[in-house]
């Protein structure tokens, strides 16, 4: 891991850093607290790491809770170039979009395809991370991502042992019920109850796909991107719960 920039404001130390072609964010309290919680978060669908959901979530973490959150760009996105796959995949999205056809085939192909990429990308900058000394290995992991967050999240915890706690949502189980049976640690889920893109039956299946003996489901009114400024209150004190504090508590 190379970090290649750094600022710091409002008492976030803010850090670019790069790992192979992975491009990434680390956020960081500026206090210096040692060994606090990590949370990992991935952004939505055509997002980057610097996406402003992932700024304010990323900063309020660190100043409500005293966490430690990283951010990567997924494949494609961000800093990082498209493949011919990708190009493909993006050429199909806008057909079905352009035909007024369903768009959930082509977002579950997209979502497989970058999975299998990002999955063992996102567990090498863990394995980079726990080695920075303000980190360590052995300390609370937790993984915040909706929407292509969730697609890329849910394989991911599935086979990570080191995650402990998640919060998905905004998305179906179409390619995801059999990951999300296998994932047993505490679940947050967020789900638009009047989602243009995603049906609420397959939704509420992704939910009941968990094998989470503590699963929390959130149903909010609005479309896709209408998900609540409240919900990220709501995500803080879940980490908190079960990654523990590394600074102020959150109220």
């Amino acid at each position: 891991m190379r970090f290649t920039a750094e600022t710091s404001s409002n008492g976030v130390v803010e850090r670019n850093f790069t790992l192979g072609e992975v491009t990434g964010l680390l956020w960081s309290p500026a206090s210096g607290s040692h060994h606090a919680p990590l949370v990992l978060m991935a952004h939505g669908g055509g997002q980057h790491k610097r996406a402003p959901g992932i700024l304010g979530r990323a900063h309020h973490f660190v100043i409500r809770c005293g966490f430690n959150v990283a951010a990567i760009d997924a494949p494609g996105h961000g800093d990082r170039p498209r493949t011919a796959a990708d190009e493909r995949h993006i050429a199909a999205l806008r057909q079905a979009q352009a035909a007024g056809e369903p768009i959930g085939p082509a977002v579950v192909d997209i979502h497989i395809d970058l999975a299998a990429r990002a999955v063992p990308e996102w567990q090498a900058t863990l394995d980079a991370l726990q080695k920075l000394p303000e980190i360590g290995a052995g300390g609370p992991i937790g993984f915040w991502g909706i929407m292509q967050g969730t697609g890329i999240g849910v394989p991911l915890t599935a086979v990570e042992p080191r995650i402990i706690a998640a919060v998905f949502g905004c998305l179906g189980h179409e390619g995801l019920a059999e990951a999300a049976a296998r994932i047993t640690v505490p679940i947050e889920f967020l789900l638009q109850w009047d989602d243009e893109h995603v049906e609420r039956q397959s939704g509420l299946a992704l939910f009941d796909a968990f094998a989470s003996k503590e699963k929390t489901l959130h149903a909010n009114a609005g479309g896709h991107a209408a998900v609540p400024r409240f919900e990220v209150d709501s995500a803080a004190r879940f980490f908190a719960r079960h990654l523990g504090q590394g600074g102020t508590s959150p109220a």
